[in-house]
C-alpha cells in the first residue's frame, strides 16, 4: 500500500480480526497503535498520516469498541481479553514483531500482551497506562486506587442515570483532571467517544488482570518507552512510574505541558513524540 494512499478497511478473514474495522496506511517497519476507552481505530487517522510516510500504521478497533454489533452482551470485557486479541490479530497479520503502541487502556493491553506474548513485540512505546496492579509501595497504590475513584465517580452517577453521553464527558474530564477537557477537544474526536459510550460501562466495571511486578521484569532486554505528561493526574504519574520501575532499563519521558488526552488534544506534537522514539536506535 502506498504511503500517500490512507485505508480504513474490514479485515474479511474472521479468524484474524473477527471482521473488526482497522486502519491500515504506508509503507515500512510495523508499528501497530492500540486505542485508549471510549475510542476506536479512527482516533489515529491523523497520526498515521504523518506515520505513514515512514512505517507501515496498523491500527485495530479492540472488541466491543467502534460502530460494529456486539457478538455477545459484553462479558468478555478486559484487559486479558484485549491482550488475546491483539496478539491474535498482530500474529496472523504477518507483521511480527513490531514496534506496539498505546495510550491509556489501549497501553495496559499492550503491556499485558508483551508480557505474555514477547516474541510479537520489537519495541514498546506506552503513554499513561490504565493499569496499578504492580505498584508495590503501599502509600502509591493507596493513592493510585483513591485517585481513579474520584476520577470515575461522576461518571458512574451518570451511568447510573442511564445518561452514557454525559458520563463520556465527566469521563474524559475525569481522566484529565480539568473541567471542560472532552469540550475543547476536537469535535471528531468527541463524535468517536460519543459513539463508543457503550463500552463505558463495560469498562468501569471490568477487573483488572492480576499482572505483577515481576511480571513486567520479564520485558528486560525489550526497548520500552513509557511516557507520561508533566500535568498529569496521580493515577496514572504513580502507574507510568511503577511501570518503569518494574521493567529493568526502560526509558521513562516526562512530556512538558501535557496532561492524560495528550495524544488527541495535540496529535501533531504526540506524532512527533512517536517518530522521535521509532527513529531512537535500540
Amino acid at each position: 500500500m502506498g504511503a500517500a494512499l490512507s485505508a480504513v478497511v474490514v479485515v474479511a478473514d474472521a479468524r484474524r480480526s473477527r471482521g473488526r474495522a482497522h486502519l491500515d496506511e504506508g509503507v515500512g517497519p510495523a508499528v501497530v497503535l492500540v486505542h485508549g476507552s471510549t475510542t476506536d481505530h479512527r482516533i489515529w487517522v491523523p497520526h498515521a498520516t504523518i506515520l505513514g510516510q515512514r512505517f507501515r500504521v496498523v491500527a485495530p478497533t479492540q472488541r466491543y469498541f467502534g460502530r460494529s454489533p456486539w457478538q455477545d452482551d459484553g462479558q468478555s470485557f478486559s484487559i486479558s481479553t484485549h491482550a488475546a486479541d491483539l496478539a491474535e490479530f498482530i500474529s496472523g497479520s504477518g507483521l511480527a514483531p513490531v514496534s506496539l503502541v498505546g495510550w491509556s487502556y489501549g497501553a495496559a493491553v499492550c503491556l499485558t500482551m508483551a508480557v505474555q506474548s514477547r516474541e510479537l513485540v520489537e519495541r514498546l512505546i506506552l503513554y499513561e497506562p490504565a493499569i496499578s496492579s504492580f505498584v508495590l509501595a503501599r502509600d502509591d497504590a493507596q493513592v493510585a486506587a483513591a485517585d481513579r475513584l474520584v476520577m470515575t465517580a461522576p461518571a458512574r452517577a451518570r451511568i447510573t442515570e442511564g445518561d452514557l453521553l454525559g458520563a463520556v464527558r465527566l469521563f474524559m474530564d475525569g481522566v484529565n483532571d480539568q473541567a471542560g477537557a472532552f469540550d475543547s477537544l476536537p469535535h471528531s474526536v468527541q463524535e468517536i467517544m460519543f459513539a463508543n459510550g457503550r463500552t463505558l460501562p463495560l469498562l468501569l466495571a471490568a477487573l483488572p488482570p492480576t499482572l505483577g511486578c515481576d511480571d513486567l521484569q520479564r520485558l528486560e532486554g525489550m526497548q520500552v518507552d513509557v511516557a507520561r505528561g508533566a500535568a498529569t493526574r496521580a493515577f496514572y504519574r504513580i502507574a507510568a512510574e511503577w511501570t518503569n520501575a518494574c521493567i529493568p532499563a526502560s526509558t521513562p519521558i516526562l512530556v512538558p505541558d501535557a496532561r492524560h488526552l495528550f495524544p488527541v488534544e495535540d496529535h501533531a506534537r504526540f506524532t512527533r513524540l512517536l517518530l522521535d522514539l521509532l527513529a531512537s536506535p535500540p
